[in-house]
């Protein structure tokens, strides 16, 4: 990944995680907590493709699991964040630009449902039944619910900076001036001339041609 796109996932994971222990995860609604963090991947997932949201996704899920007050083992939303984050970025509109909101829609509501499903399953794995005594149909629905209310107020805003930080006007002119450069050459090579060389030449066919007609007005007047 680049340097700008590790700067600013690790910013935008580390603030949406912040805002979801602190905030979101206090608020005590029923069923389960809005996942900004998901959120997050998702919409990076969406600018970057499948393998970046997968790498995302991982150090996001990765952080989320030696965050406190995790009570889990570590890796297993590391995991689920992986897996979702690599699916979300297949989706990825080829022109990097969405042409309506349902599809996004769409993939939020399926991956609010697929980490609470991979959450649970591999919870079960490990001898983790919380799930069960909670109920996991009214985490599924609560998960969906509550994503797709955040999801417009988020997932916009991420995708509209990982696509600024895409962007990059240093880059853009040094490409430019490199352009630049090449053409330069290109005609150099093609004339067997450097523009300086060319410049020095006008300016020497100039100066003999005042000289000529100095000379010329000179002799005018002698006789």
């Amino acid at each position: 990944m680049r340097v700008n796109r590790i700067l600013l996932s690790t910013a935008l994971v580390v603030v949406a995680l912040v805002v979801q222990v602190s905030v979101l995860a206090r608020l005590h609604l029923p069923g389960a907590v809005p996942d900004l963090l998901l959120l997050t991947v998702l919409a990076l997932a969406m600018v970057y493709g499948h393998v970046g949201g997968a790498l995302v996704g991982f150090g996001a899920g990765l952080l989320a699991d030696l965050a406190p007050p995790a009570d889990h083992a570590a890796g297993r939303y590391a995991l689920v964040l992986c897996v979702i984050g690599y699916a979300a970025g297949l989706v990825k509109p080829e022109n990097g630009r969405l042409k309506s909101a349902t599809g996004p829609m769409l993939v939020v509501v399926g991956a609010a449902v697929g980490s609470t499903l991979l959450y649970a399953g591999v919870g079960a794995l490990v001898g983790d039944t919380a799930a069960r005594h909670v109920g996991l149909p009214g985490l599924l629905f609560s998960a969906a619910l509550y994503d797709l209310l955040l999801a417009p107020f988020v997932v916009p805003a991420v995708m509209a900076l990982a696509r600024r930080a895409e962007n990059d006007p240093l880059a853009e002119t040094t490409s430019a001036a490199k352009a630049t450069d090449i053409s330069s050459g290109w005609l150099a090579s093609g004339t067997g001339l450097r523009i300086g060389g060319q410049r020095g030449g006008l300016r020497m066919r100039t100066a003999r041609s005042r000289t000529a007609r100095a000379g010329r007005i000179k002799g005018v007047k002698r006789l």
